[in-house]
């Protein structure tokens, strides 16, 4: 089959869909991906044909209104603020990149901030559309919708939190999708519907699969890239070399704190013990640390993690996955959004204490929390956890299910 796979976001957002488009290749299908351009280093190096979506995403976080850096202030808000208006911005040349990718093709796959408009160019090139998530998006009366502020709420409400987050999307991005279907002459569209077939990149083991699903949404397993050998920097293979397995710290694409400020907790909950930091998308002067710190950059997760004593992060769902996958007990200092349900699944699990959010956190109790994670109880939790998730085959699974799918429609 001939395919498109077509996500914007993060890194988290496309480097699983990466994955999953290697291992369509891998099944005999032809596939690309459409993502955010400074996003798309998995797909070269795993081979996968791509090409880049109008915008760009770290500049737009970078710069926070376009004109200015982001405000040192705890205003992560903006963020999702930021990434509605890039959305809006470019839903127009995304109709027109995503359309002239799919000419000829047999189903587009679709996620992140491209999905309204992905289904959009499915519906006008009159072919079928998978969703696929790293975030539970489909109701469910087990827990609340991920994108919920972390306040207890009745059971009975958690299936209800779902339309209104739903209805809440739509909203947000519902004049700029209408206005790309009428440019190539499509009616007004409406949220996509909650029966839509859609795949997760989820694993069972960290989040079981509600039983009050549809049959149409399954929850697949970590769509990871294939476990390679990784030649590591000089100066970081010498860090590693030189004593214990170090504490790893790093906050991905996460902008709108000031990162100085939280910095400073970090290397002042770290102490004296060895610890690597990736400064990631959120700092960009020049760092300076104890000695016990190495500053690396983007470094496989597969590679690096079972390499640690403990994963300090910001909760994103893949970082969760490839944390608890290496069996590596995590510390999570969520910013927003999801990031505070997956802290809740981990400590859950027992593989990751209590701890605050960036908005609050404060040295002593940051590394009180490192303390915690390293004792024998958490890491013994975390090894059976990553023997577990590492017994997946969660790319298998979202195969076998993308061409059982199509087969049926």
């Amino acid at each position: 089959m001939k395919l498109v796979a077509a996500t914007y976001g993060t890194e988290g957002d496309s480097r699983p869909i990466a994955a999953l488009c290697r291992a369509l290749i891998d099944a005999g299908d032809e596939v690309t991906l459409l993502a955010d351009g400074g996003t798309l280093n998995t797909a070269r190096e795993l081979g996968v044909p791509n090409a880049a979506l109008a915008g760009d995403i770290r500049e737009a976080l970078r710069s926070g209104d376009g004109t200015a850096s982001v405000p040192k202030q705890n205003s992560v808000d903006a963020t999702a603020k930021i990434l509605a208006r890039l959305a809006n911005e470019n839903a127009d040349a995304w109709m027109r990149q995503i359309l002239e990718a799919a000419a000829g093709c047999d189903a587009l796959i679709m996620g992140g901030l491209a999905a309204n408009i992905g289904f959009s160019a499915a519906e006008k090139s009159g072919i079928p559309a998978i969703a696929v998530g790293m975030i539970p998006l489909t109701p469910t009366a087990a827990f609340p919708s991920p994108f919920l502020p972390p306040r207890p709420m009745p059971r009975f409400l958690n299936r209800v939190s779902y339309r209104l987050v739903s209805a809440a999307l739509w909203r947000a991005f519902r004049d700029s999708t209408n206005s790309a279907r009428r440019a190539v002459g499509l009616p007004p569209g409406h949220q996509i519907p909650a029966d839509q077939p859609i795949l997760y990149g989820i694993s069972p083991t960290l989040l079981p699969q509600p039983k009050d699903w549809p049959a149409g949404a399954h929850m697949c397993g970590q769509w990871v890239r294939p476990v390679y050998e990784w030649d590591p920097p000089g100066a970081l293979r010498e860090f590693l070399s030189e004593g214990d397995a170090p504490i790893y710290v790093g906050f991905g694409s996460m902008a709108g704190l000031d990162h100085g400020a939280l910095l400073d907790v970090v290397v002042e909950a770290v102490g004296g013990r060895r610890a690597l930091l990736n400064p990631g998308w959120g700092v960009n002067e020049r760092l300076e640390l104890p000695p016990n710190f190495c500053v690396i950059g983007g470094t496989p997760h597969d590679w690096l993690f079972p390499r640690t004593s403990v994963v300090v992060h910001h909760g994103g769902s893949g970082t969760t996955h490839s944390a608890t996958r290496a069996g590596v007990p995590s510390v999570v200092v969520p910013f927003a959004a999801d990031q505070f349900f997956w802290a809740r699944q981990l400590r859950r699990l027992g593989v990751a204490p209590r701890n605050a959010g960036a908005r609050r956190v404060r040295a002593s109790e940051l590394s009180d929390a490192i303390t915690a994670a390293q004792s024998a109880r958490m890491r013994q939790r975390a090894s059976e956890l990553g023997a577990a998730m590492r017994a997946e085959d969660g790319l298998a699974t979202a195969v076998e299910k993308i061409h059982a799918t199509l087969a049926s429609g």
